[in-house]
């Protein structure tokens, strides 16, 4: 990817910011597109230190006018490669069963973790170069259902079927459209996740190991890559071996 400008959202810490430092080793220019300024900054600095090609741009995903923002900042260094999906709302979201979650959670949960992408694809696709690659982050909790998560379940099971839906229309612009599903990573993130949670998943992968951010940005850095030219529409679950799917 030398050269080559991708947009990671939610990379100010975790996952978001692993995936920024990946494609930032594989010789990408990358966009910090973070609604936090404090983790932005951070995050910046860090990914400058290692010698990464690195600018901010802090974004609000749900907001229709920061992702038309973000595109307007990003528009002079030139076509976008690559766009990730991959700020949502993930810790501190759950221990309610379905019929205990108020409709404003549900729909603040919604507008970042589904529309979002929607609103940050829908921005920056006029300036993507063709060939080029949009990669969503789902979760494997879209395919286990995990309870007391329902909204988050629905948000990620919602990023997947996008993921299809976008694949087709941008198919023609020679535009790939993947989406990876984590699993329960070791991080900030996961912090304030019940301990049954971290127990389910301890006893059911198929690794027995927990899994880091850094499990993920191998699948992250291949479906970006030219080897995966002609795979679009497709969920990539890596979590261990909790769920085959």
């Amino acid at each position: 990817m030398e050269g080559r400008l991708v947009v990671v959202t939610g990379a100010g810490r975790g996952l978001g910011l692993e995936i920024a430092r990946a494609v930032g080793r594989a010789g990408a220019r990358v966009v910090v597109a973070e609604v936090d300024p404090d983790r932005a900054g951070r995050a910046v600095a860090e990914l400058a230190g290692e010698g990464v090609d690195v600018r901010r741009a802090d974004t609000d995903v749900a907001s229709a006018g920061s992702c038309a923002a973000l595109a307007a900042a990003v528009e002079p260094l030139g076509p976008v490669y690559a766009l990730v999906n991959n700020a949502a709302l993930a810790d501190g979201v759950g221990g309610k069963p379905f019929h205990e979650i108020g409709v404003a959670e549900w729909d603040r949960l919604m507008a970042v973790n589904a529309r979002g992408p929607w609103l940050v694809s829908r921005a920056l696709f006029p300036l993507m170069a063709r060939p080029g690659r949009i990669l969503n982050v789902a979760s494997d909790a879209a395919f286990h259902g995990s309870p007391r998560l329902a909204h988050y379940v629905a948000s990620k099971g919602a990023v997947i079927a996008l993921t299809r839906a976008m694949a087709r229309d941008a198919g023609p612009y020679g535009i790939t459209v993947n989406a990876v599903a984590p699993g329960l990573t070791e991080g900030e993130a996961a912090e304030r996740i019940p301990a049954e949670r971290h127990e389910l998943y301890r006893r059911n992968r198929a690794l027995t190991r927990p899994q880091r951010p850094g499990d993920l940005t191998g699948a992250v850095v291949f479906l970006l890559s030219d080897a995966a030219e002609y795979i679009t529409g497709q969920t990539l679950v890596v979590d261990g071996g909790f769920v085959f799917h």
